[in-house]
């Protein structure tokens, strides 16, 4: 099972109660708060643009292989990540992405840009397309 999970180093700042936040695998996702929950919400906001990031530059996500306190994106952007991810590995044209979604290809190139909202029925319809399926799991926090 793939997760966008990433190790975070959380250091205190100069200011009482604030954290920097940075991490060891993504090097370019750096963030800091003014309290530790702030702090986590932000390294969540900032993982899951670098990593958007990425993808739209072609560049391949890091291995996660640091040990820290473990951060992922938000579950729309860790879908929308796992989305773009598994199309560009497919192999295959944005034609024929929208072919098997039965969609124009005007939605299915909304769907593959990491700066436009999608609905979850169609990240999950499009990930089945392309021979992947969602599943959801908790942690605890």
């Amino acid at each position: 099972m793939k997760t966008y999970a990433y190790a975070a180093i959380f250091e205190p700042t100069e200011k009482a109660g604030g954290f920097v936040v940075t991490f060891p695998d993504v090097p370019e996702a750096i963030t800091e708060g003014d309290t530790m929950a702030e702090a986590r919400e932000m390294a969540s906001d900032a993982l899951g643009m670098i990593l958007l990031t990425y993808l739209e530059i072609g560049q391949p996500l890091p291995e996660a292989t640091a040990a820290g306190t473990m951060i992922t994106p938000d579950a729309e952007t860790a879908l929308k990540i796992a989305v773009i991810e598994t199309f560009q590995k497919a192999n295959i044209s944005r034609s024929e992405l929208a072919r098997r979604i039965d969609k124009d290809e005007k939605e299915a190139r909304r769907l593959l840009d990491p700066n436009v909202r999608t609905k979850l029925p169609l990240m999950v319809s499009a990930l089945g397309a392309m021979g992947q399926r969602l599943i959801i799991g908790l942690e605890a926090a």
